[in-house]
């Protein structure tokens, strides 16, 4: 990383040099990155078929678990897989503005080591062997970078790797591209003065999401299958929805985040948590099993102990599998093509032997954001401006609404913060009620019969929002106040002549009326429709077994 003084330099010359230095870890690969055309098209997603070889885009575009199985065959290296995804990496950032660097030397000679290991033993070295995995800035990588979004944090530098990374390296994986993350690290939108903004590539006009918007578009442009994001309001599962990938959300302590680096460290009023985003399923499976199967929680102590249970059948007997659908959260209601993949969902799943559907009714979601907003910065979000004013850098316009215009941020006196964590428990207490409610009957052993199992719902309240207007969390950050678990999956796209403009809609409220009126069928033509599937704490495992309906390679799947 270039050394540069950010307290003598300003934010421009900062950033400059941000752009400089990753501009030129993309000049250092081999054969060198094509350019793009000077003028792009609204939807970019087309383009790297066109100017990468054909091994290269086959390679990129297979997913995860089929990757693995021709690196423990031996019918791909690591070299030449790690080479194409570092040509269609630096392609994405052309496209989409998604790097923050490139590690061509450090994942050349990684994967050169493993296929040594490999030409010796014959076999894989763990169950990652060769599989190029990127990785959102903000987990730390020794010896790089670590700004967390900030033009302030710039010269911080990580003293080791991030123990998540750890895992993933005994297990044989290749760390080759890094991507970025907002301002604040704390918006649905993933934009800062150090890399500017990352757009959609199905939409250049929308966002990719945040705060692991770099990873969203990165995976999206097919430049990773699989990667690390972050989520502590929605940051894995909006991204994963507005690229059309699968992310998760799991439950709080399942997962290490010992050496990320953001404000606020050791703050529990809301639990951060890290997970993955892949192309595929079976990825999130992958990555999901290989960091528990580590026994993480011996090295990280606040973890739980809790092994990842493997295709685990949630049906008892001939019990059908009871699927409650939030077709809007009361708050504010879904755009047209958030409902038409509502509907296209429940319908495949009616046809489908052994699923019950119910309605899910709301309970409150707008007293959740109260809560969950008033426990975001309890430090009247001191941490976060002062990282911003340090270096005189412009507040981004994620940044101001988060924050200066969020009238629940203030800073809380230890008697206030009690106030709030006893109404998150409270709120937390009311909702698993009403999930208890939902069952017939209680078994001999105590256990809930008849009980709904997951929740279909959206993930946001359109498909990508337009640039600096994703305003509205309640569909993803609910489930961060009650700590649900939520796995987010790929139904469609927008089609300007079928999701038409509701122009006879009464809004709510002043935050549905203000979604309402952003929604126009051409603007968000071509961008993903994503659904999630929200489990109760600590079932991840049935939110990801269990998907409901997920849309995969063109064709409908039976649960589990």
């Amino acid at each position: 990383m270039t050394e540069t003084s950010s307290e003598k330099a300003s934010w421009q010359e900062v950033a400059k040099t941000a752009q400089e230095y990753r501009d030129a870890s993309i000049g250092r690969v081999e054969p060198a990155v094509p350019n793009v055309p000077q003028y792009l098209p609204r939807d970019v997603t087309s383009i790297p078929k066109e100017l990468l070889s054909k091994e290269e885009v086959e390679i990129t575009q297979t997913l995860t678990e089929d990757l693995l199985k021709s690196l423990a065959s031996g019918e791909l290296t690591s070299t030449t897989i790690t080479k194409a995804f570092l040509r269609r990496a630096g392609l994405a950032q052309k496209l989409a503005n998604c790097v923050t660097e490139l590690l061509p030397e450090r994942a050349l000679t990684r994967a050169k080591t493993l296929d040594d290991y490999y030409a010796e033993h014959k076999r894989p070295i763990g169950p990652l062997h060769g599989l190029p995995i990127s990785v959102k800035e903000h987990v730390g990588m020794k010896d790089l970078g670590l700004n967390a979004g900030f033009i302030s944090w710039w010269n911080h530098k990580a003293e080791d790797d991030a123990h998540i990374l750890k895992i993933l390296w005994n297990a044989g994986c290749v760390f080759y591209v890094r991507t970025t993350q907002p301002q604040t690290l704390m918006h649905l939108e993933t934009s800062s003065n150090l890399y500017g903004v990352t757009v959609n590539p199905f939409n250049r006009e929308l966002t990719s999401g945040g705060s692991s918007g770099g990873e969203g578009a990165l995976i999206g442009l097919r430049g990773s299958c699989l990667g690390i994001g972050t989520d502590i309001g929605g940051s894995i599962r909006s991204p994963a929805a507005n690229n059309g990938l699968y992310g998760l959300r799991p439950s709080s302590f399942r997962l290490p985040t010992d050496g990320w680096s953001a404000t606020m460290a050791g703050s529990e009023h809301i639990i951060p948590v890290i997970g993955p985003l892949s192309t595929s399923l079976e990825g999130i499976k992958i990555f999901m099993r290989t960091i528990i199967a580590a026994k993480p929680w011996l090295t990280e102590p606040s973890l739980l102990p809790i092994p990842w249970i493997g295709n685990q059948s949630i049906r008892t007997g001939r019990r059908p599998l009871k699927v409650a659908v939030l077709w809007n959260d009361g708050v504010v209601q879904p755009h047209p093509p958030v409902t038409r993949a509502l509907k296209e969902v429940t319908g495949k799943l009616k046809g489908i032997d052994g699923v019950e559907l119910v309605d899910w009714k709301p309970h409150k979601h707008d007293e959740a954001w109260e809560i969950i907003a008033s426990l975001y910065f309890c430090d009247g979000a001191k941490e976060e401006s002062d990282a911003i004013n340090a270096s005189q850098e412009p507040w981004r316009p994620m940044s101001n609404f988060i924050i200066k215009e969020n009238p629940h941020v203030k800073h809380h006196s230890i008697r206030d913060a009690w106030y709030w964590q006893g109404r998150r428990e409270q709120y937390r207490r009311a909702y698993a009620k009403l999930w208890n409610d939902t069952a017939t009957g209680i078994t001999k052993d105590g256990d809930l019969e008849g009980a709904v199992d997951v929740i279909l719902c959206p993930v946001g309240p359109g498909a990508a929002p337009l640039l600096d207007t994703a305003k509205y969390w309640g569909y993803t950050s609910q489930w961060n106040l009650l700590d649900y678990p939520a796995i987010v999956f790929p139904v469609s796209k927008v089609d300007s002549k079928v999701d038409l403009a509701d122009k006879d809609y009464k809004p709510m409220n002043p935050n549905d009326e203000f979604n309402h009126q952003l929604y126009d069928p051409e603007k968000f033509q071509g961008a993903p429709i994503s659904l999630q599937l929200v489990g109760r704490r600590y079932e991840d495992e049935k939110a990801n077994y269990c998907r409901a309906g997920a849309y995969q390679r063109e064709n409908w799947t039976a649960f589990c």
